[in-house]
């Protein structure tokens, strides 16, 4: 066994015993329902801001993201991680964090699907939205195990990748089913941690790379580099010193708009809102979150940007998922200290994971044990079987995904790219116009989630039978925005030829009267 395994088996080990005891720390309170699933409304504004940090970036965004728009757009691709911090993090907290966590409270709201129930008087759009959450989120899931998996045996090849899954999703389902909500946002914390103290020791270890030398000398190495004559992707240097992007400004527009906004309509990251506790979190939360986001996800794609040159232009044989993982070992090294910094930032990548991982299976099962069964059920669910069932569908969820991930599927990685997009299309509009508007209609509403439903499933259908799936993924950053935008409009135009009777409208204003 190498040093880089012994160093990487030690802190994997330290990592799951604090995790582990975070979740048994945390069973005595989570005996609620409100507790389980968002922590009694009494989260802090550190917890919060670290557990919307650490759910907005995985390790797919190192692995993935980073490494493939870092390699083929170059510095322009830190617009990325800046339109995060402002538009997806400062934004989204600044506009809707307070009005959520009145409402939700007001309509004693756990979930995204239990808000549109009682936002707009419907059990449809209850049922309509658990199925959405469930279908979309197991493929986002299983890719997240794939990629960790895929990472891990880079570092130990002789063991299989479906043991390392089988790990992390073991040490998920402990904690989780134990703690829920509670055990998350405590794990946050500690994974926020390692994942800012990861990420900085990994640009300093990056810019001091020969190859690199600094702020400077990147910029000036990127200037004058040239691709290899054998290149599958070739770059000018002038792609990759541009800071708007060159040639793919356009696609970084919509990679931006989709990741930034996209934040705005996704459950498992407006869920935190439900859960802080106060006005006074919520300021002190902002500032922690966005400072958070900056750092990681400007750091990720700073990371991304150097690639071509620690690899001298090489693309590794693993292709462009395997950009990063050999960037780091380029840049750490076979020594003793990069040997103890490799297992720091494998853990990075882990905790950057799990904490995705943990508030997608909290969202999944929620979704389907508070709301599609009871929803289908004529007789109303006792809180206690309601609890029950949640954690038992949690460790259901994680095995659901975990084989997932084991299949021999192509289009795991492509399907996970669709479920922002798509989820975050279906919700936008209804959860927006909701906070903000009296005026919309439960039939606005639910032609605002069958539109973004409908744009990027006709778009995916249309160019999958023209040109492939593969043609369809590329496009999935243009058709996610798109969904989002036609949600947005749709939802308060059919609103507008819809009008609420008396009755419910007097029921909204009372719902209202929570944000004066």
């Amino acid at each position: 066994m190498t040093d880089t395994q012994i160093f990487t088996l030690v802190a994997l080990a330290a990592y799951a015993i604090v995790m582990i005891l975070i979740g048994c720390f945390s069973y005595g309170k989570s005996k609620t329902l409100d507790g389980f699933l968002i922590g009694g409304r009494n989260i802090g504004a550190w917890a919060t801001a670290f557990a919307y940090g650490t759910t907005y970036f995985s390790a797919v965004v190192f692995v993935g993201y980073a490494g493939q728009h870092g390699w083929n757009i170059g510095i322009g691709a830190i617009w990325i991680g800046v339109g995060n911090a402002i538009l997806g993090c400062l934004l989204s907290w600044l506009l809707f964090a307070n009005r959520t966590r009145k409402m939700t409270k007001k309509l004693n709201a756990r979930t995204m699907p239990d808000y549109f129930e009682k936002r707009y008087n419907s059990k449809g759009m209850k049922i309509l939205a658990s199925v959405i959450i469930f279908v979309f989120l197991v493929p986002y899931s299983a890719a997240v195990y794939k990629g960790l998996g895929s990472l891990f045996s880079s570092v130990f090849p002789g063991v299989e990748t479906w043991v390392w899954m089988l790990l992390i999703a073991c040490l998920t389902a402990v904690y989780l089913v134990a703690g829920g909500y509670i055990a998350t946002s405590y794990t946050d914390l500690v994974q926020g941690v390692i994942m800012i103290a990861g990420v900085i020791l990994l640009v300093i270890a990056v810019l001091r790379h020969g190859s690199v030398d600094g702020i400077s000398g990147l910029i000036e190495n990127l200037s004058n580099f040239k691709s290899l004559p054998d290149d599958p992707n070739p770059v000018t240097s002038s792609q990759l010193t541009n800071i708007f992007g060159g040639s793919s400004f356009k696609f970084l527009c919509f990679n931006i708009m989709l990741t930034s906004f996209g934040t705005w309509g996704l459950p498992q990251m407006i869920g935190k809102f439900y859960a802080i506790k106060d006005t006074a979190a919520i300021k002190r939360g902002t500032i922690i979150s966005t400072i958070f986001c900056t750092v990681i996800g400007c750091g990720a794609y700073l990371i991304g940007s150097t690639s071509r040159l620690v690899l001298g232009g090489k693309l590794p044989e693993g292709g462009i998922d395997a950009v990063i993982p050999t960037l780091l070992t380029e840049v750490l090294g076979n020594g003793t200290l990069g040997n103890i910094l490799l297992a720091v930032i494998m853990i990075l990548l882990l905790s950057a994971s799990m904490s995705t991982l943990q508030s997608v299976v909290l969202t999944s099962a929620s979704a389907v044990a508070v709301d599609l069964i009871p929803a289908l059920r004529k007789k109303e669910t006792k809180p206690e079987n309601q609890m029950l069932l949640t954690r038992v569908l949690c460790l259901a969820f994680v095995i659901c995904s975990f084989i997932f991930a084991t299949r021999n599927i192509p289009i795991i990685v492509s399907l996970m790219s669709f479920s922002w997009g798509v989820v975050s299309g279906c919700f936008i509009g209804p959860y927006i116009w909701g906070l903000f508007s009296k005026k919309i209609t439960k039939v606005g509403a639910f032609a605002g989630v069958l539109s973004g439903l409908i744009t990027v499933g006709g778009a995916t259908l249309v160019i999958s039978l023209q040109s492939g799936f593969s043609a369809a993924a590329a496009k999935s950053p243009e058709m996610g925005v798109t969904a989002m935008a036609v949600s947005m409009i749709i939802v308060p135009l059919v609103s507008a030829f819809t009008k609420n009777k008396k009755a419910e409208s007097e029921r909204i204003e009372e719902i209202f009267e929570c944000c004066k």
